[in-house]
């Protein structure tokens, strides 16, 4: 089933360029710029203004431009660590499923039962996790964290709002 109209023409969110009211196609003035930033906090601070200010934020967007990956490499990752990663997960994971099944157990036994598939959770995780990393045969032997960032993030409003959002961002800084 397609999403068109019987002119032929999109219609509805899903579509590019669609996304109005009712469907309705937004032209490239849909939104306009009123701020522009080197920090994302920086745009989140006058979003959130524009917020304490009572301006109708479901009107404004956070764009970020230039955006790159950036991975942060946070130490190196040896078969050990890997397992005691792997174990620490595995007995979270077993902790769970120790307190789901000691509830329909009587009496003391639940002491038991959570103790026991703790053990079995860690075991299995330090297992999983170091056969893991041996499976990679080396190839990435450290462990990071990676983040998205942009060069800069401007504040857009649509249009019919955007002179509004100028003026009450232009009683911020002054």
């Amino acid at each position: 089933m397609s999403n068109t109209e019987p002119s032929g023409s999109p219609t509805g969110p899903a579509s590019p360029g669609f996304g109005g009211p009712a469907g309705e196609p937004l032209d490239p003035s849909w939104k306009r710029t009123v701020a522009s930033f080197s920090a994302y906090l920086d745009a989140q601070a006058a979003v959130d203004y524009l917020s304490d200010q009572e301006f109708p934020v479901e009107r404004v967007s956070i764009v970020g431009f230039d955006v790159r990956t950036v991975e942060d490499v946070s130490g190196r990752l040896t078969k050990g660590t890997a397992a005691l990663r792997g174990l620490a997960g595995g007995a979270w994971f077993g902790l769970l499923a120790g307190l789901l099944f000691s509830l329909f157990v009587p009496d003391v036994v639940w002491i038991g039962i959570i103790l026991t598939a703790l053990a079995l959770g860690a075991l299995w995780g330090a297992l999983f996790g170091f056969l893991g990393h041996l499976a990679t045969g080396g190839r990435r032997d450290f462990t990071s964290v990676q983040t998205l960032q942009a060069g800069r993030y401007e504040v857009q409003v649509e249009a019919e709002f955007a002179t509004r959002a100028e003026q009450v961002l232009a009683r911020r800084t002054s």
